[in-house]
């Protein structure tokens, strides 16, 4: 991003709006909503983040796991390294005891999946925001918004915890405040989908025995288990039995973990000392619009579905990578047509959201079968995806997300849309120089390509060898015009 933290460039428009009116409110503090908002105040834009949770460290978490494509993205703001020393990296996913994914296929830096709780995702983001300038209202709750077509701001009515109401104004407002989003029902939007799977049950534990593989999950019977580490001596654990279906209300206790664990993966692994446990259930839904105007949603407030995969909040964090540079471009004037790029959020991650309802809700459902057709499909496909290497690529690619690519425009180059991989070019690799929040325009040396215009200025760089195309690559690491071979 331009400029070092917590300063702005002075050969560019900053973004800064007068008085009271701030240019971007983010509604949540998960990842989501601070990657957008670092994105954005580093960018010059000045961003007020509203989070209804009092300000306090917690170690209660749903997410493990961080795929190769968004490594790349925090890659691209100097975080990833430190990210990756709080975890543990595993190259090999095994589902069913049968299909096994060999992640260091992956053509990235990163070639696995990083263990890592979210509140290590979330410190980092934090601390990222807060020296880019965010400011943070904790303990502040949307109580509505409004906007008019004749006015070029938001206006969102809040409540603190004393009982305060007060307003906030803005140029723009984007809900990053998850799957009861308080934006979401402000606008008034549908949230379309079905309940897939009742009566999940989560406890954070202590295990006599420690499991063979770093993360463990299984699907035997009328049961499922999950367990994966904190890195400090605690385990997440999740699982679900096909015979209690309860509601969410109903009490659960770490019996009914162990025998869930035993059920599904032939041992509890001697689970004792529960600090935490729960039930929840998990929905399959995708809003329609994932912008009304002058507001936006993303991660969970715009799709939320089964955590097979692990794919929710890395998805939520590349739509606010997808939205961050767009948002900036307009806020501070240097997109040629506002409108076209605003609307282009919709039209990529409405699409990949669909795809991740797909791919998550597969998954599932082969953990939940339970009919010897369904078993014998699953199976079958995990067979084919262990032989056929093409396949099990594919896969791959979309639950890491470096295979997700963006539909590009009739008669343009075979490349564009697609994701970039982590180029060495003479100026250094191609992730250290998005780093800058800019376009970067790779060409041979000496060579003038007519590449299309950008926002705000680009980064020139160049091959390293003798290669005669030429690439122009957006800031969230996709290729936008693409010459040449």
């Amino acid at each position: 991003m331009p400029g070092k933290p917590g300063t702005e460039s002075t050969s560019r428009p900053t973004g800064r709006t007068p008085g009271d009116l701030t240019d971007v409110i983010v509604v949540g503090a998960g990842p989501t909503g601070m990657l957008l908002a670092g994105d954005l105040a580093a960018a010059g834009v000045s961003v007020t983040v509203v989070e209804r949770r009092p300000h306090e460290t917690s170690n209660m978490t749903r997410a493990f796991g961080v795929h190769a494509r968004t490594l790349e993205l925090l890659d691209a703001r100097g975080l990833a390294d430190e990210l990756v020393r709080t975890g543990t990296p595993i190259t090999g996913l095994r589902l069913f005891r049968r299909l096994s994914l060999d992640l260091s296929r992956l053509r990235s830096r990163f070639p696995y999946l990083l263990i890592t709780p979210q509140y290590e995702v979330e410190h980092l983001l934090e601390r990222r925001a807060l020296s880019t300038g965010v400011s943070f209202r904790y303990g502040t709750e949307l109580v509505g918004l409004s906007q008019s077509p004749d006015a070029d701001e938001v206006t969102a009515e809040v409540l603190d915890t004393d009982g305060v109401r007060s307003t906030l104004r803005a140029r723009y407002l984007v809900g990053a405040d998850g799957v009861r989003s308080a934006v979401r029902a402000s606008l008034g939007l549908p949230f379309p989908g079905v309940s897939v799977i009742r009566s999940i049950v989560l406890a954070d534990v202590r295990l006599a025995d420690e499991p063979e593989d770093l993360l463990t999950v299984n699907g035997a019977g009328d049961a499922f288990a999950f367990i994966a580490p904190f890195g400090d001596g605690w385990y997440r654990v999740m699982g679900w039995k096909r015979s209690r279906q309860v509601p969410d209300s109903e009490p659960v206790d770490l019996d009914e973990v162990r025998e869930i664990a035993r059920l599904a993966l032939g041992t509890d692994h001697g689970m004792h000392d529960a600090r935490w446990i729960s039930r929840f259930h998990s929905d399959e839904r995708q809003v329609p619009s994932y912008r009304t105007g002058r507001v936006f949603l993303m991660g969970d407030a715009a799709h939320v579905h089964s955590p097979a995969g692990g794919q929710g909040m890395n998805t939520g964090l590349q739509d606010a990578a997808n939205l961050s540079w767009k948002l900036a471009a307009v806020v501070r004037g240097e997109a040629p047509d506002a409108e076209a790029l605003l609307d282009s959020y919709q039209t990529e991650r409405h699409r990949v959201g669909e795809m991740v309802l797909r791919s998550s809700g597969a998954i599932v459902r082969l953990a939940m079968a339970h009919t010897p057709l369904q078993r014998a499909i699953r199976s079958l496909a995990s067979r084919f995806l262990n032989a056929f290497r093409p396949a099990a690529s594919r896969a791959m690619g979309m639950i890491s997300g470096i295979g997700i690519a963006y539909d590009a425009p009739r008669g343009a180059h075979r490349l564009t849309g697609r994701r970039a991989p982590d180029l060495a070019l003479s100026e250094g690799r191609l992730y250290e120089l998005l780093r800058e929040g800019r376009f970067v325009l790779v060409a041979p040396p000496g060579g003038v390509p007519a590449a299309p215009a950008a926002p705000g200025s680009v980064i020139r760089a160049h091959w390293t060898t003798d290669r005669s195309d030429a690439l122009l690559i957006r800031p969230d690491g996709y290729i936008a015009w693409a010459q040449g071979r």
